[in-house]
């Protein structure tokens, strides 16, 4: 891969395989990801950390491969439109690749229940005994893989993502859930 920055100096990778000009392995990831902060009003800080560290890890590792794509890098942004999740995937080089449009229906309960079992496990935190919190962790972490799993398998025909990339978007739909 070759290195280089572009005109405002930001760090660039070229992800072919200087050959073919094919993309190589890690093409097919995420390297920018911002959310619609139009529908936010407030997050309190622990909900800024999930944020904050879901994104961090995201572009530290991720498998992110739109179907019929030919390869990326890919930036993302996400947003809610309608009571649906929208993809809005463009490539690193800004040109669209597509939106991919999700209900968000599916979702509702799983993310109500994971909001209220996660300020259980904050209000834990301060004054719990240690058995309580990893209860209420082991709970917490439970809902957060099933909201997971449930968000691969709607993008399963759309998007190939693995689980660990699933786990991180879940967290950042939960995050756009919020609205103060």
């Amino acid at each position: 891969m070759a290195h280089g920055s572009d005109s405002q100096g930001a760090a660039r990778v070229d992800d072919t395989d200087g050959i073919s000009g094919q993309p190589e392995g890690d093409a097919y990831r995420l390297v920018e990801i911002t959310l619609d902060e139009s529908t936010v009003v407030r997050r309190s800080p622990d909900v800024e950390h999930e944020r904050k560290v879901a994104i961090y890890d995201l572009l530290e590792e991720n498998s992110f491969q739109p179907v019929g794509s030919n390869g990326g890098p890919y930036r993302l942004h996400l947003s809610v439109e309608e009571n649906r999740l929208v993809f809005d995937i463009r490539t690193d080089t800004e040109d669209t690749h597509g939106k991919v449009m999700l209900s968000l229906t599916p979702f509702r309960k799983i993310v109500k229940d994971y909001f209220l079992i996660c300020e259980s496990y904050y209000d834990a935190i301060k004054t719990a005994a240690p058995a309580q919190i990893e209860a209420i962790d082991m709970g917490r972490r439970g809902l957060h893989n099933e909201g997971s799993e449930l968000l691969k398998a709607r993008l399963e025909s759309k998007i190939t993502v693995d689980f660990d990339t699933a786990r991180r978007l879940f967290t950042l739909i939960c995050v756009l859930h919020i609205k103060g």
